[in-house]
């Protein structure tokens, strides 16, 4: 089934260092971008991270040091990303939890303002966990009859999504083709932050997701335990995260 689109909308992938949204970097970035006249554009970019790759990342994608001491870094190309990426809503797979917020991430290094707050974000993992819960791979095979070739190469496992996506559509007669819908589906919580560390409760009032004060509204936090956002502001959270924590406590003293 064709995606019902009110936007374009960008798949895409991260091969990255590590998993740390905080500390990891790129070291490449595929999309598949769908207008809505149903044109596409397909795009990989090997990125220089700035950072020794591990082995243990090299083992899974097979990206090395030597294979992007030459590529550009992610602050050099991030606004013809954020060009490309204008007025689109983006999907992925296992996005939610680590492409959208290591990518967020990105842009805030590069001092790149890309707004992500109006964008409606897909997570075709979710969708399937929930459904079917298996692997990309699994999910290929389940609702395409295809194998996955090349397995951890983002050009692969892009495509693989958009194709898991429209297939899911086809199966699930109570899966609306609505993109801000798939969005609402596919996500596990009303996200403040990208990573979760700030949620929207049931009232839609910023509270923490975690550590002492789970459950607790952030303005009240920051309110009676002032060096609490000393405390986040010097850890190792996100940069979002960070954004967003200073943007509650600013709105709270004006």
């Amino acid at each position: 089934m064709k995606l019902n689109l009110k936007n374009p909308i960008v798949f895409f992938d991260l091969e990255t260092t590590g998993i740390n949204i905080a500390n990891d970097r790129i070291v490449e970035l595929s999309f598949l971008k769908v207008e809505v006249n149903g044109n596409e554009l397909s795009r990989t970019m090997r990125v220089n991270p700035g950072i020794p790759i591990p082995k243990k990342a090299s083992d899974i994608h097979g990206i090395k040091d030597e294979d992007v001491k030459d590529s550009p870094t992610f602050t050099e190309i991030a606004k013809n990303v954020a060009r490309e990426f204008e007025g689109c809503d983006l999907a992925g797979y296992n996005s939610n939890r680590f492409d959208i917020p290591l990518l967020a991430e990105e842009f805030l290094r590069a001092g790149v303002d890309f707004e992500m707050k109006k964008r409606k974000f897909v997570d075709v993992q979710v969708i399937f966990m929930k459904m079917e819960p298996r692997t990309l791979e699994a999910a290929l095979h389940f609702y395409c009859g295809k194998a996955l070739e090349d397995a951890h190469s983002a050009e692969a496992d892009t495509r693989a999504t958009y194709d898991v996506l429209q297939a899911q559509l086809d199966r699930y007669s109570n899966l609306e083709n609505d993109i801000a819908k798939l969005a609402e589906f596919s996500s596990h919580n009303k996200n403040v932050d990208f990573v979760g560390r700030i949620i929207f409760d049931e009232n839609d009032v910023e509270v923490f997701n975690f550590g002492k004060y789970k459950g607790k509204p952030v303005a009240e936090v920051l309110s009676s335990d002032p060096g609490y956002y000393g405390w986040m502001m010097q850890g190792d959270f996100p940069l979002y995260t960070k954004k967003v924590l200073t943007s509650i406590k600013l709105r709270g003293i004006q």
